[in-house]
């Protein structure tokens, strides 16, 4: 079984500026190949690979194979978890607001917005599932809740900001239980748009935007420790949904990390953020 990193690791893994550099390519452009980070890089390609697997062994990032290829992402939940925990509650709030505004200011519109994220939880499979599944724990760190029975192909109906949102093409796509999970999005109703405090160019076009999907990714590790991936993609290239999700999952896993590990959430998550992927309150 794969080995359980802790904080050190991550610490380790950034000391050194070559990957550093790696990562700020990353924060660039996500989701990109070996071949692709070795481009503008001053680094044989033998030096990047061994570098990505120190950095994904530190959990740093993540990666998905498709067909092929391999690409790699920027995880920021790990570090997400580092913050929440150790920055200052009242230097945090602004913290966040200068990295979402130098995020809406610098970053270039991704050609293939998806999101991966990974974190460990010490938990079990069977727990973790129950948490994405079960509206007593979906309440507590999502502040949503589902009404599925969670076979593929189930409609699933989802009550979050006050509202009950239901809509045929909202459906359970796969169900492994206590190893992968993965639905359709909720649909982005004009109701559910105005609780964004968006203006009305931009609700439009978040309503406008196609669906995306989302899948959860389960490993059982030594020590009942679970690896949990969650994928988010199928989103629209410059769309609005894109940033939402970015700055919303890291969150919501930390706080699911927590309500595990600890039994309470964290009492961030509870902050009306309409910038956070329309998942808190």
């Amino acid at each position: 079984m794969a080995a359980y990193p802790d904080i050190d690791d991550a610490f380790r893994a950034l000391a050194d500026p070559s990957r550093r550099r790696l990562l700020d390519s990353l924060n660039q452009r996500n989701g990109q190949t070996l071949r692709e980070l070795c481009t503008g890089l001053e680094m044989t390609r033998q030096s990047v690979s061994k570098h990505l697997t120190v950095l994904e062994a530190a959990n740093l990032i993540t990666t998905v194979r498709r067909g092929r290829e391999k690409y790699h992402y920027l995880n920021a939940a790990p570090i997400n978890e580092i913050a929440e925990r150790w920055i200052n509650r009242y230097e945090q709030q602004r913290v966040n607001a200068l990295a979402d505004l130098k995020r809406a200011l610098e970053d270039p519109p991704m050609d293939k917005p998806s999101f991966v994220y990974t974190t460990y939880i010490q938990t079990t499979v069977e727990r973790l599932w129950q948490a994405l599944t079960q509206p007593e724990f979906t309440e507590r760190y999502w502040s949503q809740t589902f009404e599925s029975d969670w076979q593929p192909g189930s409609t699933m109906v989802w009550h979050t900001r006050g509202l009950t949102i239901a809509d045929p093409e909202q459906v359970v796509i796969e169900a492994e239980p206590f190893r992968r999970l993965s639905y359709t999005w909720l649909t982005h109703t004009a109701e559910w748009a105005e609780t964004l405090n968006l203006n009305d160019d931009t609700r439009e076009r978040l309503v406008a935007e196609p669906r995306s999907k989302v899948t959860f990714e389960m490993e059982p590790l030594e020590g009942d420790q679970v690896r949990l991936t969650v994928v988010h993609d199928g989103l629209e290239p410059g769309g609005v949904t894109a940033p939402l999700v970015s700055n919303g999952w890291p969150r919501v896993l930390s706080n699911l990390k927590t309500l595990l590990e600890t039994g309470d959430p964290l009492p961030d998550m509870k902050v009306n953020t309409p910038t956070r992927l329309g998942m808190t309150r």
